[in-house]
This record gives structure tokens, C-alpha cells and sequence, in this order.
């Protein structure tokens, strides 16, 4: 079976963009994704490739200020998907507490918290940094019966670790539709429950809550035009966990929180991407 393989530069490339844009790809016929610098390489068989889908998929991209540039050339004959698979996608442990692997992986490594997902998509994997920091605060939080809201939450792999640490009920929400039904997936692959999915942005908010702990692993821009939905969120006493940005650009996120009541906890670092936390003070 012949392939394309196209490789696609996103602008910002952050963990979000990556994984709606695989998600759109997928819906144009793209069967396989690879995190690549500065984008995202993707693979369809060259019997179904139309590139003004490809074209019209990206001109209406869902995320405001991205910009998507793409090259494509014949791909070596093989089976991208099991390629992928194996190559790609390998269990990860995080903190030594927390094992994330697939449905097709063996001999997975021993772990307090095991969360098993479907990959459909290359991101949201917990391979990223933003994804990896957010799960280590996580792991470093009391949690139990707490509230909490997962925004942009992809595969949902950090709600179903709250969850797991005794979370409740959480709220997971994504702007995209094929993140929202592989979430539902992933959670019933977990065996959890109370953790409601829906589809939506921060207007979305509106009437929910307030969460004691809020999670938005997105970017920055998104961020700093968000933060007031989820601050509307919250009560005293509140926690705020974002991600998705990278260390330079924790003194606009900090002073963006901290003129909408919120208190600097502290930042996490890997790889120069950043995770802050912060506290409602009402």
C-alpha cells in the first residue's frame, strides 16, 4: 500500500495545536501521526488523498492565530500505523508513580497509578512536557473529593489520573469533537467514573463549577484570554495548574493571574517548557 507522507509546521507548535491538528488530519483521511520539531509528520494512503481537502482542513482550522505550512513526498512502503505503534508511542513512567501505556504494549513497568488509552493521536500521550508537569503537580497534590475541571483535555489522561488519586467529580472539555470521543474511550478503558466530557471552549464555563482544582494545559495565548472563565470558576482556596508555554513566558501568565486575584504558588520546569500553579484568594 502506498503512502504520502506529509509533514506539517505549526505556528505556534504547542501540544495543542499538534493534537487538534491530528485530529482534523484524521478526519481527511490521515491514518497515522509523529510528533516531529516544529510540527507534525502524518501519514495517508495515497488512494485517498485529496489535497484540497488537506488545503480546506487547514484553512479552517479551529484555533484562532495558527498558521499550518506542509510538504509532502512518497513514503517508503511499509505499515505506518504498526510503525508507529512501535517506534513512536512507548510506555512512559512519570515520578515513578505513574505508568502510561497502550492497549497493545506488553510487559508494561509496575506502577502505583496505571492508566491504559487508546492512541489515536500522538499527542496527549504524557510524552510531552507540558503533559509530563502537569502530572507530576498532580501526583504532588492532595486531591481527594476535590472538584476538578481538565480543560483542553485531549486524551484525558490527566482527568482519569485525578480521578484515580481520588478526584470528584471532574469535568473533562475540549473544543474538538474527536478528542471528546476519545476521551469517553479512554475513561471506559480505565474503568473510572464521574468524569463528564463535553465539547466546548471557556465560554462554555458558563454556569459550572466552582472546581476546587482547574487544569489547562493549552497554550499561552489561549491562556491569557481564558484565565478569566476559569477564575470565574473558582472559589477561595481554588488551584490553577497550566501548562503549555514555555518558561519565558511565565511573567505575562503570572501577572495575567495575579490581576484576576490569583497567588503565584510556584513553576515546574522541563526542557524549557514551564508548568505554574496558582491559588484563588478570593
Amino acid at each position: 500500500m502506498k503512502y504520502f507522507e506529509f509533514v506539517f509546521r505549526t505556528h505556534p507548535c504547542t501540544e495543542t495545536v499538534n493534537d487538534v491538528l491530528a485530529a482534523v488530519l484524521g478526519e481527511a483521511g490521515f491514518e497515522s501521526f509523529m510528533e516531529c520539531e516544529g510540527g507534525l509528520t502524518a501519514y495517508i494512503q495515497q488512494s485517498l488523498c485529496d489535497e484540497t481537502s488537506i488545503k480546506n482542513a487547514i484553512a479552517d482550522f479551529p484555533l484562532p492565530d495558527t498558521e499550518i505550512t506542509y510538504t509532502y513526498t512518497e513514503a517508503e512502503d511499509k505499515d505506518w500505523n504498526e510503525e508507529w505503534e512501535k517506534n513512536f508511542f512507548q510506555p512512559i513512567v512519570i515520578g515513578d508513580r505513574c505508568v502510561i501505556h497502550s492497549t497493545f504494549h506488553h510487559d508494561v513497568p509496575k506502577a502505583e497509578y496505571d492508566i491504559v488509552i487508546n492512541p489515536q493521536m500522538a499527542f496527549g500521550t504524557g510524552h510531552h512536557e507540558t503533559t509530563s508537569l502537569i502530572i507530576e503537580e498532580l501526583l504532588d497534590s492532595e486531591l481527594k473529593d476535590k472538584s476538578l475541571l481538565d480543560m483542553g483535555c485531549g486524551t484525558s489522561i490527566l482527568a482519569i489520573l485525578a480521578r484515580m488519586r481520588g478526584a470528584r467529580p471532574c469535568t473533562a472539555i475540549d473544543i474538538d469533537e474527536w478528542c471528546v470521543r476519545n476521551s469517553i474511550e479512554n475513561i471506559e478503558l480505565n474503568g473510572v467514573n464521574e468524569i463528564a466530557v463535553s465539547q466546548g471552549d471557556a465560554s462554555s464555563l458558563v454556569g459550572k463549577g466552582p472546581f476546587d482544582v482547574i487544569i489547562a494545559n493549552i497554550n499561552r495565548n489561549i491562556l491569557l484570554n481564558d484565565m478569566r472563565h476559569y477564575i470565574a470558576c473558582m472559589h477561595p482556596g481554588s488551584e490553577l495548574y497550566m501548562s503549555g508555554f514555555y518558561i519565558d513566558d511565565i511573567h505575562a501568565i503570572r501577572e495575567e493571574a495575579e490581576k484576576n486575584g490569583l497567588v503565584f504558588v510556584h513553576y515546574k520546569e522541563k526542557n524549557r517548557w514551564a508548568e505554574v500553579k496558582f491559588v484563588c484568594k478570593g
